[in-house]
């Protein structure tokens, strides 16, 4: 087997005290990052958008396949399409397909099937993972970790989103098949997750719920 190609690393050594200056201060931007529900209307700029999913582009793969495919979504007439596909599937969500233990879950945060912040978010972002990959002579190959492998590229987009200085919801309306029909995705493109995306409205507000504490979630072995 032929060595592979590589190139020298672009890496930047920061001293350690801006390093932990750096950490920290990542920390407590994202710590103010939250789910909103309630979403203005106001225009988001493409750009911004786009360069947010680039830096959601730079994330690792199993064997750098890169399986994710982002559809930006800002027509109305789609938005539209998706919250009737994505409400018909919460009402049976809600409706009995739920079990209890779920709803009561869920009862925290006073979710329900209506959805109409699929219409008034700026944007919506559908993202996808793919099954296989095609090569250039157009063989299919398997992906390996394409879930591991879009969920890291959904955690840096998001990341991307809140540093940019806008809101975001996970959205996941199950089944989702119904994206693939209205974006025009391969059926080997498995719908992961939709992400609404922009200005909270000036009324918003959010459940009020805490994160685990920092003990409870990590542990050192050193």
């Amino acid at each position: 087997m032929n060595a592979p190609k590589t190139v020298p690393l672009e890496f930047t050594r920061l001293p350690r005290d801006e390093m932990r200056v750096r950490a920290e201060s990542f920390a407590g931007e994202m710590a103010r990052r939250r789910s909103v529900r309630d979403f203005s209307d106001e225009p988001v700029e493409r750009e911004t958008i786009e360069a947010c999913v680039r830096a959601a582009g730079t994330a690792p793969s199993g064997a750098n396949q890169q399986p994710w495919h982002f559809v930006a979504i800002g027509d109305p007439e789609l938005k539209r399409r998706i919250r009737e596909g994505a409400e018909r599937e919460e009402r049976e969500f809600y409706g009995g397909r739920a079990p209890k233990e779920w709803l009561d879950a869920l009862a925290a945060i006073g979710t329900g099937p209506e959805k109409p912040f699929l219409e008034t978010a700026p944007w919506l972002i559908a993202i996808f993972a793919a099954q296989h990959i095609e090569d250039a002579e157009g063989a299919s190959h398997t992906v390996y970790y394409p879930k591991e492998s879009v969920g890291i590229a959904t955690g840096f987009l998001i990341a991307a989103l809140h540093h940019a200085g806008l809101a975001t919801l996970t959205h996941t309306p199950s089944p989702m098949g119904f994206l693939n029909e209205i974006l025009g995705r391969p059926a080997h493109e498995k719908p992961f997750l939709l992400l609404v995306v922009g200005y909270p409205a000036p009324s918003a507000r959010v459940p009020a719920i805490a994160r685990k504490p920092f003990d409870a979630i990590t542990s050192f072995a050193v």
